[in-house]
């Protein structure tokens, strides 16, 4: 039995504290990113998912931005959405939380009739999304501290 209950997108305040927190634990606390920098505008505006177990408790989150909130981290393609801000709580690592938030914001593209997704991938995580399906392109850079390299997966 898998340990995650559902998967959905945020739809209420209760929800979203649920994803911020969840993001907060893995980018503040373990690694060290500055809170300033993990929280921003696109906040408002993005698709946040969030899985949770039975009990409630969260797993783990990621977001999806489209249309205009996109449009720097796509090269202004209006069909790309991006993926970003996926964090999955330690005790909940290495049980496929993550790929099912993945498939779960790809999803949620898909039904906001866009045609590929792109992400920032800390370089550590390059082999979990390329097992998705994303390939990576251009070269390494600095995001917060953390090396990432660009990837992209057509829907």
């Amino acid at each position: 039995m898998s340990p995650v209950h559902e998967i959905r997108v945020a739809e209420d305040l209760a929800d979203r504290e649920a994803c911020f927190a969840v993001r907060k634990e893995v980018f503040v606390a373990e690694q060290g990113v500055d809170e300033d920098l993990e929280y921003d505008a696109h906040d408002a505006v993005a698709v946040h998912v969030l899985a949770v177990r039975a009990d409630g408790v969260p797993l783990g989150t990621g977001r999806l931005l489209h249309g205009a909130a996109a449009a720097g981290r796509t090269n202004g393609d209006a069909g790309v959405g991006s993926l970003g801000r996926l964090a999955v709580t330690r005790a909940a690592r290495g049980l496929g939380v993550g790929a099912a938030l993945v498939r779960a914001i790809e999803d949620a593209a898909r039904a906001r009739g866009l045609t590929a997704v792109d992400l920032h991938a800390q370089t550590h995580a390059l082999g979990f999304y390329q097992r998705l399906g994303y390939e990576a392109y251009g070269p390494e850079f600095p995001d917060a501290g953390i090396p990432h390299r660009a990837m992209r997966r057509v829907l």
